[in-house]
């Protein structure tokens, strides 16, 4: 007989499985649509929805967010389809995404909202600083250009801010006294107040 956990696991497994279904099949087929230059930018690649919901809630918790407070901002950097940003939505984020990929920024304004979600160059974009929590899963291809994309938001963030930073390139950050690691096994940092 399993336990009530084991029945728990059991259960989400079967959630998480589904969902998984799902977010494949747009993946897919935004993948064969995508306009982005592979050479130097991914296609659309969804993450493990499984990481997402535990870095979702690590930092819920960490913020603690309830119904009755106010509502941080997360942006996800090269947001896709928006499937982060319906879970972050779940965890009571304000959600915002900016995307270059016009076929993948469109399925995410009909499921965000064209107010929610900015067709633009990551690497360049101007306006990181408004934002509470910053989460990205490693856009783009290249060694370097990642390395740099991740080394201009962490200058750009403001302090106060959280990092939810999949796949880096530069752990740089652990030595970086700008910033705290704020769990042992989830990538995600904090900018320090100054």
């Amino acid at each position: 007989m399993l336990s009530e956990s084991q029945l728990k696991e059991e259960e989400l497994d079967i959630l998480f499985g589904v969902i998984n279904r799902f977010v494949g099949y747009f993946s897919l087929k935004a993948q064969g649509k995508s306009t982005n230059d592979t050479s130097k930018e991914y296609p659309f690649v969804a993450m493990d929805t499984r990481q997402v919901y535990d870095q979702l809630d690590f930092v819920q918790n960490y913020l603690q967010i309830s119904y009755d407070g106010p509502r941080p901002s997360l942006v996800d950097v090269g947001c896709g389809i928006g499937n982060v940003l319906i879970f972050a939505e779940q965890f009571l984020f304000d959600v915002y995404g900016i995307e270059k990929d016009e076929y993948t920024v469109r399925i995410a304004e009909d499921l965000i909202g064209k107010d929610r979600i900015e067709q633009a160059d990551i690497t360049v974009y101007p306006d990181y600083t408004r934002f509470d929590v910053i989460y990205y899963f490693c856009p783009l291809p290249n060694h370097e250009p990642q390395k740099e994309l991740e080394l201009f938001i962490e200058n750009e963030m403001r302090p106060g801010a959280i990092l939810i930073a999949n796949r880096k390139k530069s752990m740089a950050i652990e030595a970086d006294p700008r910033f705290k690691r704020l769990s042992e096994t989830l990538p995600v940092w904090q900018k320090k107040i100054t």
